[in-house]
């Protein structure tokens, strides 16, 4: 609960950041219910401790009296009466936690993919978006499922939290007040990302305090450590004022449409994860670095080297435990979940083109090569042929010189 210290809040007073969400009022009255009431027992229990001690000290060397009556009436009150306040406690807090767990019928369902480390949102159709996206006052239920560890779904904007099991589904139900506002246009946007393109940089989420679509946001985070990139384990959850609006920005990110193929990968390489694992400057992440890899030969665990070509992204990308890559003699772990049924055809061919645009090491080597086999191409032609053109030519001279010495006319005088 102190960790929301660090968040941002609506008065500098409080501990919790905005209310946001049905389940905020009743969880943060609990909460300072439940606080005032530890305080008001703290405060004399500290007073009697130290009164006491101080009352009855015996000077160093005395031996401490011995008290063997007590007070029924006062252990009765001490004991009885507390006892009705952690009753009050226990209903109010039983009563939210039966609330938190009984989904209503007809509540709007996410998918939520959870994996080392970054988030999947499926809204249906193919579409998979890093943010959550929801409708302001209409349920929304996130059915929830782990592709490696233990994680734990955390909106604290919302007071709503659920851990994510490995081989199982879990279930979280909200419903969000407050929608997100628009505070960026998207000619902003545009601007902001065909910079970061520029630079080679990430959308910075923290620093900009909105999406790349212009809208403010609610903090989620992974609240179960869960490796070594744990603390990178962070999205966003956008709330929208109609389902009309959710829709259209569902629709836009549906398809590729007519955007080139690499500009498309580079978009499903940051909505995916992709860069949580694989850099693009040649860092050694989590996985090999996306940089000038393509077309090289890599090594990979008990088999020969293979070339990074269209096939073996492909398979790395369905079935990544398939040939696990090798680095100057460490092998990578194999941890990258399988992506089959969660890419279509196109977006496997669109982060294809967009890891050849990082760079094509066998167009290079084509390139390189070319000057030298055309010059020796060449040479060749010069040696092998110049002696057949050469007795051709005469034998044409020759013959032209016989034909116009037969046909010249003999002038008489």
């Amino acid at each position: 609960m102190m960790s929301l210290l660090g968040d941002y809040t609506s008065s500098k007073l409080s501990v919790f950041p905005k209310s946001a969400s049905s389940f905020s009022g009743e969880s943060d009255w609990v909460f300072h219910f439940i606080s005032i009431v530890c305080v008001i027992f703290f405060i004399p229990i500290a007073v009697a401790l130290f009164g006491f001690a101080w009352k009855y000290r015996k000077a160093k060397g005395q031996p401490a009296d011995s008290q063997v009556d007590h007070n029924t009436t006062l252990e009765l009150v001490w004991s009885i009466g507390p006892s009705f306040l952690l009753v009050v406690m226990f209903y109010f807090g039983a009563r939210g936690f039966l609330d938190m767990r009984s989904i209503p019928e007809g509540a709007y369902n996410v998918g939520v993919d959870a994996y080392k480390w970054g988030w999947g949102m499926n809204y249906g159709n193919g579409v998979i978006h890093p943010e959550l996206h929801v409708v302001a006052g209409e349920p929304t239920k996130l059915t929830m499922t782990s592709k490696d560890v233990i994680h734990s779904l955390y909106i604290p904007s919302f007071r709503v939290k659920k851990d994510i099991v490995p081989g199982r589904f879990n279930y979280i139900w909200f419903k969000a007040m407050e929608p997100s506002e628009k505070v960026m246009t998207d000619e902003e946007c545009k601007q902001l990302a065909d910079k970061d393109k520029e630079e080679n940089l990430s959308w910075d989420y923290d620093a900009r305090q909105c999406t790349p679509d212009g809208y403010n946001f609610y903090d989620l985070y992974c609240a179960e450590y869960c490796g070594t990139n744990h603390s990178e384990m962070q999205t966003v959850v956008v709330v929208h004022e109609t389902q009309a609006e959710l829709d259209a920005w569902i629709k836009k990110y549906s398809s590729r449409g007519d955007e080139p193929p690499a500009a498309y990968g580079a978009k499903l390489y940051e909505r995916r994860g992709c860069k949580s694992c694989h850099s693009i400057d040649g860092s050694r992440l989590v996985g090999p670095s996306y940089k000038g890899s393509y077309g090289t030969m890599r090594d990979i665990v008990g088999g020969d080297p293979v070339k990074v070509d269209e096939n073996y992204i492909r398979e790395s990308i369905l079935n990544p435990k398939a040939k696990v890559a090798v680095e100057q003699g460490v092998a990578y772990q194999p941890v990258m979940p399988s992506y089959k049924g969660q890419l279509s055809e196109d977006d496997i061919y669109s982060l294809i083109e967009f890891i050849k645009s990082l760079g094509d090491a066998s167009a290079a080597e084509e390139a390189s090569e070319s000057p030298a086999e055309e010059a020796a191409e060449m040479a060749a032609e010069e040696a092998s042929e110049s002696p057949a053109e050469e007795a051709a030519e005469m034998a044409a001279e020759e013959d032209a010189e016989a034909a116009n010495a037969d046909t010249e006319p003999v002038s008489v005088e």
